[in-house]
Order: C-alpha cells, then sequence, then structure tokens
C-alpha cells in the first residue's frame, strides 16, 4: 500500500475489527473521514438515498487515516462507491447521491 499515493487496482482493502464491512447486491458503499458531523451527515443522505432507491446495502464508515490517505482522498468526508472516489470534501445532499448512484450503475 502507498501511503499518501491512489491506490493500485490490484490491491485488496482489508478492514480491521471495528469496522463493518459490506457486499450487498454487489455494492461497495464507503465513506471515509473521522467520524466527525459533516462525515455523520454524509452518512445519513446516503442511508436515505439508498433507502429512496430500495436498495438494501450497508455503508462502511472507514475512519483510519492510512487507509483514507490509501484512496488518495486529503479532505474529507469522502463517498466512495465500489471502490471508486466520487465526492470529497463536502456533505453532498440525498439527491445528489441518488444522481452519483444511478450514473455507477446502481
Amino acid at each position: 500500500m502507498i501511503m499518501f499515493g491512489k491506490k493500485k487496482n490490484s490491491e485488496k482493502v482489508t478492514s480491521n475489527c471495528c469496522e463493518k464491512s459490506i457486499d450487498a447486491e454487489g455494492i461497495s458503499i464507503k465513506i471515509l473521514g473521522s467520524g466527525c458531523a459533516k462525515c455523520n451527515q454524509l452518512e445519513a443522505a446516503t442511508k436515505a438515498a439508498l433507502e429512496q432507491m430500495d436498495i438494501d446495502a450497508s455503508i462502511e464508515h472507514v475512519t483510519d487515516f492510512a487507509r483514507i490517505a490509501a484512496y488518495g482522498i486529503m479532505t474529507t468526508p469522502a463517498l466512495v462507491v465500489n471502490e471508486k472516489v466520487v465526492s470529497y470534501g463536502k456533505v453532498l445532499k440525498k439527491d445528489e447521491i441518488i444522481k452519483i448512484l444511478q450514473g455507477a450503475g446502481v
């Protein structure tokens, strides 16, 4: 793993014991951030978007800085869909997340 570069496609990200792993309906969704209010707002908006789209998927909240940096993210919160960073540095609204998920083929 490269500490401050982007994660290579061949690398597999592992989770530690304190994080939830996800893979519901083939969808992988992660919130990258320290657990601050903005990160929690992004997680809530993402859950609302998934609920509105009738998708039963879990969300992994990654708080480990080394794992966040592996995605090339230095500004949180960030949203990762199927291992691709789709947003960082701002709290997306539910409708914005729905558009992103639809664009990702979800």
